[in-house]
């Protein structure tokens, strides 16, 4: 009688082990096949494109333009990171970074930067630069002005080729 209730219990145990087994490879194969399925979605969701900012006229106009290679405009009430570079005069290129946020009604989108260029700016000399910018609707460009270092008025400009052609040798 041992045996028989020892056979049975292991053949139940074995079948137990089986069928989580089996939940747990449909489980897998379901969630891989949601990841698949969602990854594609999202990067087209959220590409990266260049993104310039032009102040007082923009770089080749006497102003002074921000690059920021890799931008996605951020969702509603969100912030997202800016990097990349600022050009000014006719040969400066000051390295950029810091941080962009969008509003919860997606009409007003403000950049907060800090730039370095030794030769530039002077040696461990960091500046600021805060971009406020609106729009009446989500239809319409930005507009607004720089409150920082490169003051003035700030709009989004076409990222030309000279905009986006990084010299390697620079001040």
């Amino acid at each position: 009688m041992k045996s028989i209730v020892r056979n049975f219990a292991l053949s139940a145990a074995a079948a137990v082990s089986t069928a989580n087994q089996r939940t747990i490879r449909f489980k897998k194969a379901h969630l891989l096949l949601a990841l698949g399925l969602m990854a594609p979605l999202q990067s087209f969701a959220a590409s990266e494109a260049p993104y310039c900012i032009g102040v007082n006229g923009g770089f080749g106009n006497g102003g002074t333009t921000f690059v920021a290679r890799n931008f996605t405009l951020p969702a509603a009430s969100k912030c997202s990171p800016w990097t990349g570079y600022t050009k000014t005069a006719s040969t400066v290129v000051a390295i950029t970074g810091g941080t962009d946020c969008l509003s919860s009604d997606n009409t007003a989108l403000t950049v907060s930067v800090t730039s370095a260029d030794p030769s530039f700016f002077g040696a461990g000399t960091i500046v600021g630069d805060y971009i406020q910018m609106s729009r009446p609707d989500v239809t319409e460009p930005f507009s607004g002005s720089d409150y920082g270092y490169f003051a003035g008025t700030a709009a989004p400009v076409s990222c030309t080729s000279e905009l986006l052609t990084l010299p390697s040798a620079h001040d």
